[in-house]
């Protein structure tokens, strides 16, 4: 079973910048879409960003032209490069992973389609 790893949260002001990473331990992530998803205290976990085995990547319309996915599977690990940030953005981010039927590019920002996750790294943004 795949562990996986977020790091890189922390506190920014608005208008700042974090990135976040996400190491596999276990097995491969080469084969699998990988996700960002995020989650607020009283919101429902949304999806924030995918990238799909051949690198082709979804976004939230709310974050289009500030984040940005990438993958690096030599090291085995997910990044998102979060650039503009916003009070919004504030959430525990949390990293995703499958590797099966569910791998689609059509699904990147679906929650359900993901059985491995990650513990969660927060990002706090103040005004």
């Amino acid at each position: 079973q795949v562990q996986l790893v977020e790091s890189g949260g922390g506190s920014v002001q608005s208008g700042g910048s974090l990135r976040l990473s996400c190491t596999a331990f276990g097995y491969s992530i080469s084969s699998a879409c990988m996700g960002w998803f995020r989650q607020a205290p009283g919101n429902e976990r949304e999806g924030v960003a995918g990238i799909d085995r051949r690198g082709s990547t979804a976004y939230a319309d709310s974050v289009k032209g500030r984040l940005t996915i990438s993958r690096d599977n030599d090291k085995n690990a997910l990044y998102l490069q979060m650039n503009s940030l916003k009070p919004e953005d504030t959430a525990m981010y949390y990293c995703a992973a499958d590797f099966g039927a569910s791998c689609q590019w059509s699904l990147l920002l679906r929650s359900w389609a993901y059985r491995n996750w990650g513990q969660g790294t927060q990002v706090t943004v103040s005004s």
